[in-house]
Order: C-alpha cells, then sequence, then structure tokens
C-alpha cells in the first residue's frame, strides 16, 4: 500500500498520460468490513475537469477524502505532486449554521488574510459585498459559492467540490457550473467535481468518470451517456444524453439503479 506518494507519477508517465496532478491506482478502501471503493483507477491531469457521477452510496466522499488522504487505502496507491496546493468545497458545512457568524468570520477560520482577498474571492465567485451578511442568513447557493470562495483562497492547483450542486436549484445549478468551468479557464486549475446528479453533465468538462464502488466507465461527456455499463447502471433514458444544455427529457432510475431522478 502506498499514500499519498511523492517523486513522479508511478503509472501515467509510462501510459501516456499528460502530466497528472493526482492518481489514484488500483484502490481499495474498506470501512466496518465493507468495501466501499474496489480496484479504482483515476488520474487528473494539470489544468483538467474531471467530473465524478454515480448514484447515492458509490464511494464518491470516499474517492475524495483519499484524493484529499484523510483516507488511506486498504489496497493500491494514491499520489498527488509534490507541492500541489488543494482547494477543497466539501458536502456538508461543518459549522452548525445557527452561530453568529458572518461570511468575513467564517472565511477567517481558514487563517488569517487580508480583507481584500475575502472581498476578491467573494467577487470572484459573484458575490460581491456581502463579507458582513450572517451565515445563517446564506440561500442554498450563496452557501455554495461561499465555500467555493473559501477554497480559492488557498490559490489551488486543485479543485476538489464534493457534491457543489447540494441544495440549489436548477437556475442556480447552471450558474455554479458555467462558474467553475471559468474558474478553472481563468486560474488554469484543474478541477474534480463530484456529483450525484446523473443528468447534470457539464459541458465543458473534459471526462466523466463514473462509479459504483469501481469506475463503470469513463470518457467523455457523449461517450459515457452511451457506455452500455453507464445505461445497465442508470437506464437507458439516458441514452440520449450528451450534455446538461442538450437535455431536456424527464429521467429516472430504474428500481435496480437505487433511486430516483426528476427533470
Amino acid at each position: 500500500m502506498q499514500v499519498q506518494a511523492t517523486g513522479p507519477s508511478p503509472t501515467s508517465a509510462a501510459a501516456g498520460l499528460a502530466d497528472p496532478i493526482v492518481e489514484l491506482s488500483g484502490v481499495t478502501v474498506e470501512l466496518d468490513d465493507r468495501t466501499i471503493l474496489e480496484d479504482v483507477d483515476l488520474v487528473v491531469g494539470t489544468g483538467e475537469l474531471v467530473t465524478v457521477i454515480g448514484p447515492n452510496g458509490a464511494g464518491k466522499t470516499t474517492l475524495v477524502k483519499t484524493v484529499l488522504g484523510l483516507l488511506a487505502p486498504t489496497a493500491g496507491s494514491a499520489w498527488i505532486r509534490p507541492g500541489v496546493r488543494i482547494g477543497y468545497a466539501p458536502q456538508h458545512l461543518p459549522l452548525d449554521r445557527s452561530i453568529p457568524i458572518d461570511v468575513a468570520g467564517f472565511l477567517a477560520l481558514g487563517g488569517a488574510r487580508p480583507h481584500s482577498e475575502f472581498a476578491a474571492a467573494l467577487a470572484e465567485v459573484g458575490l460581491h459585498g456581502i463579507e458582513r451578511r450572517q451565515m445563517a442568513a446564506l440561500s442554498g447557493g450563496e452557501l455554495r459559492r461561499v465555500l467555493l470562495a473559501r477554497a480559492l483562497l488557498r490559490r489551488p492547483d486543485l479543485l476538489v467540490l464534493d457534491e457543489p450542486l447540494s441544495g440549489v436549484d436548477v437556475t442556480g445549478q447552471l450558474e455554479l457550473y458555467e462558474l467553475i468551468g471559468d474558474i478553472r479557464s481563468r486560474r488554469g486549475c484543474a478541477v474534480l467535481l463530484v456529483s450525484h446528479d446523473l443528468h447534470l453533465v457539464m459541458a465543458t468538462t473534459d471526462r466523466v468518470v463514473c462509479l459504483d464502488r469501481h469506475v463503470c466507465c469513463s470518457g467523455t461527456p457523449e461517450t459515457v451517456a452511451r457506455d452500455p455499463r453507464f445505461l445497465n447502471l442508470f437506464g437507458d433514458r439516458f441514452g440520449t444524453l450528451v450534455a446538461l444544455y442538450h437535455h431536456h427529457h424527464v429521467c429516472r432510475h430504474d428500481a435496480a439503479a437505487r433511486g430516483e431522478l426528476g427533470p
């Protein structure tokens, strides 16, 4: 077992993959006698935007924790390029929103910085001038943007976003996807984005990885949407899916897929 190794990527160079920034190779994670991830391979290249999709319980958050070094693989290796700065926006806010704290105070929990840096990060995510607003007063979309701003304060080489659309309406989801794509283009950072919203596939995603404890399939959104393994997992009504911007159908999982999607 190898965790957060240093030095060159162990396999990507030999495989001819472009400039990896993070790589999981044959990663298995077992917790409480359950296999959460099994033999997972994942590579994110410099400046690449990779979206991991999968149903609830597929192991997506465990994958994120492994990338962040918070969980050690039971088997396999997890590698991050030495010196890489990671900005992380979690699925759940580890803060009681009833506590009286404003946005600036929340951002400062990550470390003291000049007020101008907080203001600039908030402006970049479209929240100019809300430093003194109470965290408890934020909408779902505003909260997601504040978490993104906090991640950007680290000047990341890699953004890891776990369910960044949670609690956001459809219009807000579109806007957040566009914002994440803009940030990636402007900053040149890599993005690993995790979602259970299978019908929300970014048109600007370089690669989609379909996860259900193991990697079912991966490739461009168009390729994955037509892959028989994807269709077997999520139902053949995804056969017309190319990307969110071209998708106007009502999609539902079949019973075997353990869930349901709305329009």
